[in-house]
């Protein structure tokens, strides 16, 4: 691989700029360090080895009238993120429904977090309990890739309703594989019959671009994700340096030091994301005036730096001058 200039730093000196820019320095510095390590590593030929290292220890009005609801979360996570949606179904006039909750987690992510799923089970049995509402837990720990339909347990007489939160952007498509497991996971869940699917994504085009645009694009990107952590946590927390070791330099490594099957870290744009959905069948549908009201309360609670666009019937977060999801 031939040295490429960077505002006129030879490529054989990028380990010199870590002098200049900062883990705990201001935003630019922050981003300036992981930006410097992805472009060694991609110098190097080790962008996959870095990115494994750095992997983290770690209302829907469509349904209210159904009184079996089954939720398929492709990123379970910690499960609390239910936890809302949970309380108001187990307010709603006439009494509490059943509620079963499917959640998927990879068995690396699962076991970093600590416990993994059996952690989940536990946390949803004692909302169940608080607030009195009949709920289940079905846990599937393999990756969204390998997901198939017997593995989501689907039944009669429930109301579908499927999330895909910040993950759908992994799975490979036509230009990974030729077989394009994104669209077939696309199509494979339109087959459910769902209510609804909701989808959290980055607002960035990493995707097919070349190698130049695409760290432009993230250099952009992941800017406006520094500034606007820099306005909420202080510089030296060391919580605040783990997470941006953690998820953010992580995906930058990913994005710029790694190429073809490699490569997971696979962002596309609002209007990418509308077309693959629109060819396997969906139809989009814009968030209420209730929801986005109920959005942009609890996003005023948590800090006002941050706003909210709704554009083409989505619902962007904006955050240091720039987009950071749809």
């Amino acid at each position: 691989m031939e040295d490429l200039p960077l505002q006129g730093v030879p490529f054989s000196n990028l380990k010199s700029c870590l002098y200049v820019v900062s883990v705990t320095g201001d935003p630019i510095q922050r981003l300036g360090a992981y930006i410097v390590e992805g472009l060694v590593e991609r110098k190097e030929l080790s962008g996959t080895t870095i990115y494994r290292s750095l992997k983290c220890k770690e209302p829907a009005e469509a349904c209210r009238n159904e009184d079996r609801i089954h939720i398929i979360d492709f990123q379970i996570a910690q499960g609390t993120q239910w936890m809302i949606l949970l309380q108001a179904l187990a307010a709603r006039p006439g009494g509490a429904l059943y509620v079963r909750i499917t959640g998927i987690d990879d068995l690396v992510s699962q076991y970093a977090r600590g416990d993994g799923l059996a952690a989940v089970a536990r946390r949803l049995s004692a909302i169940s309990e608080e607030f009195n509402i009949a709920v289940a837990f079905h846990a599937v720990p393999v990756f969204a890739l390998e997901i198939t339909w017997d593995m989501l347990d689907v039944r009669p007489g429930e109301a579908q309703a499927v999330n895909f939160p910040l993950q759908l952007h992994h799975t490979p498509d036509e230009s990974v594989d030729a077989n394009n497991p994104r669209d077939g996971l696309i199509r494979m869940i339109k087959s459910l019959c769902p209510k609804i699917v909701t989808l959290v994504e980055q607002e960035s085009n990493t995707n097919t671009a070349p190698f130049l645009t695409r760290f432009v694009e993230a250099l952009d990107y992941y800017h406006a994700m520094f500034e606007s952590i820099d306005v909420t946590l202080l510089r030296d927390m060391k919580e605040r340096i783990t997470v941006e070791q953690h998820y953010l330099a992580r995906d930058i490594v990913n994005v710029i030091a790694c190429e073809g099957k490699e490569r997971v870290e696979r962002h596309e744009l609002l209007g990418k994301w509308k077309s693959r959905f629109k060819m396997a069948g969906f139809q989009q549908y814009p968030l209420s005036s209730f929801v986005n009201s109920v959005i942009k309360d609890l996003m005023k609670r948590y800090s006002d730096h941050y706003t909210l666009v709704e554009q083409d019937g989505a619902m962007l977060i904006c955050c240091g001058g720039g987009r950071s999801g749809i």
